[in-house]
C-alpha cells in the first residue's frame, strides 16, 4: 500500500552486507519447515507461510546490524526549521539576484536568464478531489490497480495433478535473474541476501514454494509490496495519474 511519507525520522535499515554469516549460516542449515495439510484452508495456508517466513525475517535481522545515523546528521532538526531555512535562502537568491541584474552586461544576458527560469521543480501529484494524502493513495491506487471483481476460493485447496513440481534447480536459475543491487522491498532484505539463504539451505525455499505451485495459490502475505511514484516528463499537466508512473518492490525472499 502507498503511505505518505511521516516527518519523523526514517527508521535505521538492515546492513545486510555486514550479516554475522559465520553466526547464521548453521542456525539457517539447521531451519526446518513443516509442510502444509494436504488440502489446507486458504486462511491456514497464509497463516504457514507467514509464519515460515517471519521466522527466519527474525533470524536474519537479529544477525544484521542496522545502519547508524552520522555524526553529522542534526538531531534537533524539524519540520518548521526547514520551512525557515527554504524562505531564508529564497531571501537571500531574490537579494543577490536584483543586484546582478543592477551591474549585468551582454556577456552575460544568457546568466540572467538562467537564473531567471531556474531549475525545474519536481512534480508531484495534484490530483482534482484529493485533499490529503489518504485521497491520493486511494486514487492513485485505483488507477494503477483497477479493483477487480472478486472470485470465491473454494473452501479447501487441492493439489493439481497438471502442475509442474518444482525443483531447486529452478529456483536457483530464477535467483541467479535477480540483480543484487536492486532495491528491497518492504522488509529491507535484498537478492542478495536471499541468494545466500538458498545456498545454505535450498530445502526453505523450495518447501515454501512448492506447495504453493502444486496448489495453485497466492497468499496474501507475498503480496505486500512498497511502491515509488515518479513522474513522467514533458507532460503539460500532472494533474492526472496518467502523468505519473509507478515502481512496485516486491518481496525478495
Amino acid at each position: 500500500m502507498l503511505t505518505p511519507a511521516s516527518l519523523n525520522h526514517k527508521p535505521l535499515r538492515p546492513r545486510c552486507a555486514d550479516t554475522d554469516w559465520e553466526t547464521l549460516t548453521p542456525i539457517i542449515k539447521a531451519f526446518k519447515v513443516q509442510l502444509p495439510a494436504t488440502r489446507p484452508t486458504t486462511p491456514n495456508l497464509d497463516e504457514w507461510l507467514s509464519d515460515s517466513r517471519n521466522r527466519l525475517v527474525a533470524l536474519l535481522r537479529k544477525h544484521t546490524p542496522v545502519s547508524r545515523q552520522s555524526h553529522y546528521s542534526k538531531h534537533w532538526w524539524s519540520p518548521n526549521l526547514t520551512i525557515l531555512r527554504r524562505g531564508y535562502h529564497k531571501a537571500a537568491k531574490n537579494q543577490h539576484f536584483s543586484s546582478f541584474l543592477l551591474t549585468a552586461t551582454l556577456q552575460n544576458l544568457w546568466t540572467a536568464k538562467r537564473f531567471a527560469y531556474g531549475r525545474a521543480q519536481p512534480c508531484f501529484p495534484s490530483l482534482p478531489g484529493a485533499e490529503t494524502p489518504q485521497q491520493m493513495n486511494s486514487l492513485l491506487l485505483d488507477h494503477f490497480f483497477p479493483p477487480k471483481e472478486p472470485f470465491s476460493l473454494p473452501p479447501r485447496l487441492r493439489p493439481h495433478g497438471t502442475a509442474p513440481i518444482l525443483t531447486k534447480e529452478e529456483i536457483w536459475s530464477s535467483l541467479c535473474k535477480c540483480s543484487p543491487t536492486s532495491a528491497p522491498g518492504p522488509e529491507g532484505i535484498p537478492y542478495s541476501t536471499g541468494k545466500h539463504v538458498n545456498k545454505i539451505n535450498p530445502s526453505f525455499l523450495l518447501k515454501t514454494l512448492g506447495p504453493l505451485v502444486q496448489l495453485g495459490y497466492n497468499p496474501a502475505s507475498l503480496k505486500g509490496s512498497n511502491g515509488v511514484i515518479l513522474a513522467k516528463p514533458g507532460k503539460p499537466s500532472y494533474e492526472s495519474p496518467s502523468s505519473f508512473r509507478i515502481i512496485v518492490l516486491i518481496h525478495t525472499l
